[in-house]
């Protein structure tokens, strides 16, 4: 256990937790606004975030955008990119609720289905993907990792005196941006009348529907945000891990779930901070031990807070939340 590499480096350390965190607490808002509604833990928001990033590399590939562009391109590609992962991403999440949980809503089917339904539709895109993009790409395209361009050049910002911490543009472009979205999310769903719907609806669905609340269109749009959340996320994941592949999505998933779980599952505020503790951990654990045991430690995170704290650090449902 090498102690004296996490003393040394505490400050680097937290900082790159906290940069890895910011893309878990994105993708675990996903989960946290569906499960705050519909009491429905949707495994396929993994897939959404994959199909985030292949969209990031697609706008690049279309464009052209390479490494060493002018400062105004690098702006364009990157912003055409955020908005294309996100329309991308949320239409793949409508896609599931409409084709997938809709019908089973509309039967009254009980929550397993719902929960085997999500796996299913898990693998199917994940599996699909995975074959179209070999039919269309070759062999090695679709199922091997693949290099997203890295058009934006890291560059130290600004150190942090007396502990001699670099901070570069990545790592504020990445944390600030997660944590303004999140922002953003929270003000929508505590302050507009939208968002009075959502907390109505999680709260009490039959009772929202008497009072002219379309609990339909709530569902849609949680779908939607949760969806445009994870796009945002993958961009911000392209920047700083420059990588993609058809099952990217699958360990992420699993560390955001573990994220909105150890917030406060339902718990928009919670799911910043359990990504942001999250992230920090693991950070901590590679580099006690070895950068193996980083998804080993998600998953012990996981389970000791179902064990003692199943409700998370915050534990307040979406459907309870403050304005």
């Amino acid at each position: 256990m090498d102690f004296d590499a996490l003393i040394n480096g505490l400050d680097r350390h937290t900082l790159d937790g906290i940069t890895r965190g910011s893309i878990y607490a994105l993708v675990a808002l996903g989960y946290t606004m569906v499960y705050g509604v519909m009491k429905l833990i949707n495994f396929a928001h993994s897939e959404v975030f994959m199909v985030g990033t292949w969209t990031v590399l697609g706008v690049y590939t279309v464009i052209g955008a390479h490494a060493g562009m002018g400062l105004g391109m690098v702006i364009g590609a990157t912003l055409l990119a955020l908005l294309a992962a996100m329309l991308a991403s949320a239409g793949t999440a409508l896609a599931v609720e409409r084709i997938a949980y809709r019908p089973l809503r509309k039967k009254g089917a009980p929550p397993l289905i719902f929960l085997i339904t999500g796996i299913g539709c898990s693998m199917v895109l994940v599996e699909t993907f995975g074959q179209v993009l070999k039919v269309f790409f070759g062999a090695p395209f679709g199922r091997v990792l693949v290099n997203v361009p890295p058009i934006l050049q890291t560059k130290v910002v600004f150190t942090i005196p007396g502990v001699d911490l670099a901070v570069t543009n990545t790592r504020l472009i990445i944390i600030f941006g997660a944590i303004a979205m999140m922002v953003a999310l929270d003000f929508f769903v505590n302050k507009s009348r939208l968002g009075r719907g959502v907390r109505a609806v999680a709260q009490d669905a039959d009772t929202a529907s008497l009072m002219g609340v379309n609990q339909d269109r709530v569902i849609m749009l949680v779908f939607v945000l949760g969806g445009a959340m994870a796009g945002v996320a993958a961009l911000l994941f392209t920047i700083q891990y420059d990588s993609t592949k058809f099952d990217i999505g699958f360990i992420i998933g699993v560390k955001a779930f573990t994220a909105a779980v150890l917030g406060g599952i339902g718990n928009l505020r919670g799911a910043l901070i359990g990504g942001l503790v999250l992230g920090v951990v693991e950070v901590y654990a590679s580099t006690v031990w070895d950068s193996s045991w980083a998804d080993v430690t998600a998953f012990i995170v996981l389970v000791l807070v179902l064990m003692f704290r199943p409700t998370g650090l915050l534990g307040e449902s979406l459907g309870k939340a403050r304005a």
